[in-house]
């Protein structure tokens, strides 16, 4: 997994943000296990306990479950994932309209904009 910390805003905040980024993408797929604290902090160069805080908030979100002999899976709950998703990628679309009304595109303008856009996508895969 590829960490990128920044300075300005709380560190373990952006450590959920990623880790739930990674789990929403598939980079940690449901039901899968996720690497012990330590592994973890030492990859993104965090302190142990700010990564342990930061899977600790993901728990109680049901994004992650604490198991005895298996450290910590993500949920395999597709209602939990989907909704993660969703509100992830709603959270974009309204950045995304925030910036082109600051730009002064209209409603029509947006639309078209999209619509070329996803012209320019290549096909996604099937899984």
């Amino acid at each position: 997994m590829q960490w990128n910390i920044t300075a300005g805003r709380p560190v373990y905040l952006q450590l959920i943000e990623q880790i739930e980024l990674a789990i929403v993408t598939g980079e940690y797929p449901a039901g899968s296990r996720i690497p012990p604290v330590r592994e973890l902090a030492a990859q993104a160069g965090v302190n142990p306990n700010t990564m342990q805080r930061a899977l600790q908030e993901l728990e109680s979100r049901g994004l992650l479950q604490a198991q005895r002999t298996a450290g910590r899976i993500v949920t395999a709950d597709a209602t939990t994932l989907q909704a993660l998703r969703t509100r992830r990628a709603l959270a974009r679309a309204q950045t995304f309209l925030q910036e082109m009304q600051a730009l002064g595109c209209t409603r029509a303008e947006v639309d078209d904009l999209l619509a070329q856009a996803a012209r320019n996508l290549p096909p996604k895969e099937e899984a």
